[in-house]
């Protein structure tokens, strides 16, 4: 038995906005995902999701505003809410969402990911 190094996994993989799956807890996925620059305005109409800053800063936009978030900080993106991630410079971020969540939500696109596990 092993614990699941987080540094580890990330140097696995370089491209951004392509979530992958480290480990599942019941029937969501814990993922890592490494961003640079703008994702799309996306929302999940059944479902929140969580975003944890490993490392860099990201900012989530919203419709009435927007948050930023450090290494450590994590914040929970409600059900039906519109968003937008996005990072100056590369940031590492690890989600935690239901195993059928799409990346790009009701947006879909030439960032929508194919479920990857690593």
């Amino acid at each position: 038995m092993r614990g699941i190094n987080i540094a580890e996994k990330l140097a696995q993989f370089d491209e951004h906005w392509s979530p992958k799956t480290v480990t599942t807890v019941n029937d969501y996925d814990v993922r890592l995902v490494k961003v640079k620059g703008e994702f799309v305005r996306h929302q999940h109409a059944d479902t929140d999701e969580l975003f944890l800053v490993i490392d860099g800063e990201l900012t989530i936009r919203f419709d009435a505003g927007e948050v930023t978030l450090g290494p450590g900080e994590l914040y929970v993106v409600p059900r039906g809410v519109y968003h937008q991630p996005v990072s100056a410079g590369e940031t590492s971020v690890l989600l935690f969402e239901p195993s059928s969540t799409v990346n790009t939500g009701d947006s879909g696109g030439e960032l929508t990911a194919e479920r990857a596990r690593i």
